[in-house]
């Protein structure tokens, strides 16, 4: 268990919300000591599915992500309120608000928010042991102009 509580932000397509829903409960021990955010359906699915299981956990949804929820969490990344963010996106189908996404993805990167797009990744940011390293500090994003002469 993690010593720093984080607020992870977690945001599903409908395609990948089943994968969501079993990511999130397999970490759930993980993500029970930290503040969820969730856009809408995915964070009532997960809050469905950690109730039918016994877990206790802090779930905080937003709107669903085609209402704004994509925003809502992009706006608390640009206020350092989101810690890390893992986002199941469906690449194989279009979304109605890509602009919204493309948004919460680019304030994560100026942010310098991580932010997981599979399960994989996902699992690998969950698990640094970098959350629990006092010394550690992440490095601001600087941005320079570069010149190739």
């Amino acid at each position: 268990m993690m010593k720093k509580r984080l607020n992870i932000a977690i945001v599903a397509h409908d395609q990948r919300k089943a994968d969501m829903v079993e990511w999130a409960v397999f970490n759930a021990t993980t993500l029970s000591g930290h503040k969820i955010i969730c856009t809408g359906t995915t964070g009532s699915l997960i809050k469905q599915a950690f109730q039918e299981k016994g877990i206790q956990a802090e779930i905080v949804c937003v709107n669903s992500g085609p209402l704004g929820g994509d925003a809502e969490i992009a706006a608390m990344v640009v206020r350092n309120e989101i810690s890390l963010a893992i986002f199941l996106i469906d690449d194989m189908n279009p979304q109605p608000h890509e602009a919204d996404i493309q948004m919460l993805l680019r304030q994560c990167r100026v942010h310098n928010v991580p932010i997981a797009c599979n399960r994989y990744s996902a699992d690998l940011m969950i698990t640094s042991a970098l959350w629990d390293d006092e010394t550690y500090e992440p490095s601001t994003p600087r941005y320079i102009k570069f010149s190739r002469e």
